[in-house]
């Protein structure tokens, strides 16, 4: 996107320096990276960025103090998991942005999703650092927000994650951590932050207070808890934990559970801004209201009616899963009346490739990675792009291509203020 930085980093690529990069990664992570990694950075204009991390928070802060929206998304909540203890605000933050060409032929931001859940924070430190050094980037180029460097990062994620706690009483929680696709970036924050990972499904329960079970045996009670799991996966694997998640608990949460479900694809519907494609909850639409919002294009076919620039997203699931392209009227109707709640559909957005590669122009998802720590203020403090040629732009979709996957944003230096 900074067409001088493009042509000087092709010009100089090696596909020995990307395998090399690969190497060095998993080396430095301790283990094998679970997705594909992508043979470039991206290059962001400041201007851009910065139009990014404003527009993430200010939608953030819209929904947070909508009231009406808040208690409508506490009760999209499942009942078995409404955790109590939810605090005033969510601790962590992602705002995906697609990008498109406006009027004036300029890069305008798209949302494509919020969500106020933890992201890859430890493992994208990594990931830049790492293609910082293998192809020796512009010193001048830097990766985190806020005029941070790497020191001053960890530290936030310290107060954010232990909130003062010793760290042997924190854990990072997940479903079977140990097989998870982020496990590299488990590791790179439990070293870091000298804090544990323990499967959520395994925490021990005494009274009102969690435990995790140390290598030596012994029962280790636990202050605060940094939550990675998702709800969607545990219904999905019929996952049962140890404790009642209705019930109080003695801990503290870096992430409560509730904000997956507070802020995420759910709020679509409700944000008119010109950043968000329009979203219509499926329920809604299918009893004829709000239709006026979506241009559904819709074309006939032999099973009925096709909306050719719609979406249909599952409310809660995790890394695009369930998204159907151009749903057919048919498929709409089969839902059951009981799930519909549990989607929306939404206007169809043609992403610009941005990305000039040897494959050809390729698109670019960049997501901005935002904490906020008790007494503080919602910060954005890094980013992460994913880059890709088909529909789908989640790493899992762009598996047998070439300079697509998982990459980083890297921005001049005059953005760090």
């Amino acid at each position: 996107m900074i067409p001088h930085l493009r042509k000087d980093f092709n010009s100089r690529f090696q596909v020995a320096d990307y395998q090399s990069l690969v190497r060095r990664l998993e080396t430095r992570l301790g283990c094998e990276v679970g997705f594909r990694i992508a043979e470039t950075p991206a290059f962001v204009p400041n201007d851009l960025m910065q139009q990014m991390c404003s527009i993430g928070a200010e939608l953030t802060y819209s929904l947070i103090g909508n009231q009406k929206y808040m208690e409508a998304s506490a009760e999209a909540i499942p009942l078995a998991y409404r955790f109590p203890g939810c605090g005033k605000h969510p601790h962590f933050m992602t705002a995906d942005f697609g990008l498109v060409r406006d009027a004036d032929g300029h890069l305008s931001p798209q949302i494509v999703e919020l969500q106020a859940f933890p992201s890859v924070f430890g493992y994208q430190t990594v990931l830049c650092s790492e293609y910082h050094d293998v192809y020796h980037l512009d010193p001048s180029l830097d990766f985190l927000l806020g005029g941070r460097d790497e020191e001053a990062f960890w530290k936030l994620m310290e107060r954010v994650i232990l909130n003062g706690h010793d760290p042997e009483n924190v854990v990072l929680t997940e479903v079977d951590p140990w097989h998870q696709k982020t496990l590299a970036d488990f590791l790179v924050t439990a070293d870091r932050l000298k804090i544990q990972i323990a499967d959520i499904a395994q925490l021990v329960l005494v009274g009102k207070k969690l435990h995790y079970r140390r290598a030596d045996g012994v029962l280790v009670p636990i202050h605060r808890i940094y939550n990675r799991a998702i709800v969607d996966e545990l219904i999905a694997k019929k996952i049962q934990l140890p404790f009642d998640c209705t019930q109080p608990l003695d801990v503290e949460w870096a992430g409560h559970p509730n904000w997956y479900f507070h802020v995420s694809k759910f709020s679509l519907p409700y944000l008119q801004h010109p950043a968000v494609p329009p979203a219509v909850f499926l329920r809604d639409w299918l009893a004829g209201r709000h239709r006026e919002r979506l241009n559904a294009g819709e074309v006939m076919t032999p099973n009925g009616p096709r909306y050719e620039q719609l979406l249909l997203k599952p409310l809660f699931s995790f890394a695009g899963k369930g998204i159907h392209f151009s749903p057919s009227l048919a498929e709409l109707e089969a839902i059951p009346e009981e799930a519909r709640g549990e989607y929306l559909l939404q206007q169809r957005v043609a992403f610009e490739p941005v990305i000039d590669t040897p494959f050809g122009m390729t698109q670019s998802e960049i997501r901005i990675l935002y904490v906020w720590p008790d007494g503080g203020d919602l910060e954005a403090v890094l980013s992460l792009v994913r880059l890709g040629r088909g529909k789908m732009m989640g790493v899992d979709h762009n598996r047998d291509m070439e300079w697509v996957g998982s990459s980083a944003a890297f921005i001049p230096r005059e953005c760090r203020r």
